[in-house]
């Protein structure tokens, strides 16, 4: 069935579980969990649950027995313990909270709050080099986005480089940066007097913590709130992450990769990757094993100019770059 764990995300994650070696056994944990994670993937209520994980009371207890123990904080941290430190970015996302999720007393307490477009709630994450979350909080919807920021650095490791958006420039923020031997590249706001060192080169990289915010959200119970306890929605993100995790953990085995190269390499490209100290061959063009023979033909066709400017390119090249004529042939 759909979204059910692999045997490679099963073997990965089954050590990390807790054990029970006293009472009564308990149910199949793989199915259980397959059963978690169909409700989070899909978005749809317990009661639904199919029959092949077994009653849905047994996966929501097992879900909220084992978020009241700290399983699936302590499962993040132990799959996040490894992260690259080397960048990291900051950053939050707005959610809107479903009508079955806002009918609970005092909605303050469980981080909802109501802006222009109603209840939402705001999630905000710290990820690594990689894009794999590595800090999760949750606040109102209303909540500024560094009001979290305090309590997520505070774990930033010397030497590192921090990428956040302008609602993070500030000067607490940065002087919490410096202190920790951080350098936060952080684009300054317009009414800034001082100059800031800023790159906006290496900022670009920030884009990686919105495709993490996007992959989350592919799960439906992460997309829209339906829970009304913020603690069951912070648990589901937590699974959604884990998820990711457990990708990069232990990686879905695959066809080997076939290298084939265009009948004729363009002359201009090569001088140009020759320039940046790529060698005289350009780039290598690798076959995808999903890729079929038209979009294979298309692929080369696309970096294989007409013969008029192959020859015209081809004397500018060894003229500019003194590119050896004996090249392969296929070049």
């Amino acid at each position: 069935m759909r979204y059910e764990l692999a045997d490679h995300e099963w073997a990965a994650i089954k050590p990390m579980l807790p054990n029970k070696p006293r009472g009564v056994p308990r149910v199949n944990d793989r199915r259980v969990l397959n059963g978690i994670f169909w409700v989070l993937r899909s978005g749809a209520p317990w009661r639904d649950l199919p029959n092949a994980f077994g009653p849905y009371t047994t996966c929501y207890n097992r879900f909220v027995r084992w978020r009241r123990a700290g399983v699936w904080s302590r499962l993040m941290n132990a799959l996040a313990g490894a992260h690259d430190a080397a960048v990291q970015m900051i950053d939050t996302s707005i959610v809107r909270v479903h009508q079955h999720g806002a009918c609970i007393t005092r909605n303050r307490r469980q981080s909802m709050g109501r802006s222009r477009g109603g209840l939402t709630s705001k999630i905000h994450a710290v990820v690594d080099t990689n894009g794999l979350p590595v800090w999760l909080a949750l606040t109102a919807g209303e909540a500024h986005d560094n009001r979290l920021a305090g309590k997520l650095l505070s774990r930033l490791k010397s030497g590192t480089m921090l990428l956040a958006d302008r609602g993070y420039d500030a000067d607490w923020i940065r002087a919490l940066a410096a202190t920790r031997g951080v350098w936060a590249n952080i684009p300054p706001r317009c009414n800034r007097n001082e100059p800031i060192c800023f790159s906006p080169y290496l900022y670009r990289a920030r884009n990686l913590v919105e495709r993490f915010f996007n992959k989350i959200k592919q799960c439906r119970r992460v997309a829209t709130r339906y829970d009304k306890l913020a603690a069951n929605y912070l648990a589901f993100i937590q699974l959604a992450s884990i998820r990711l995790w457990l990708r990069v953990k232990s990686p879905r085995p695959r066809l080997a990769t076939v290298p084939f190269e265009p009948e004729v390499r363009n002359p201009t490209c090569r001088t140009r990757w020759a320039n940046f100290g790529f060698g005289t061959l350009g780039p290598v063009f690798t076959e995808h094993p999903n890729r079929t023979s038209r979009q294979r033909i298309s692929v080369a066709s696309a970096v294989t100019p007409n013969a008029k400017s192959i020859a015209a390119s081809e004397d500018q090249a060894k003229s500019s770059v003194g590119v050896d004529a004996t090249l392969p042939p296929g070049f």
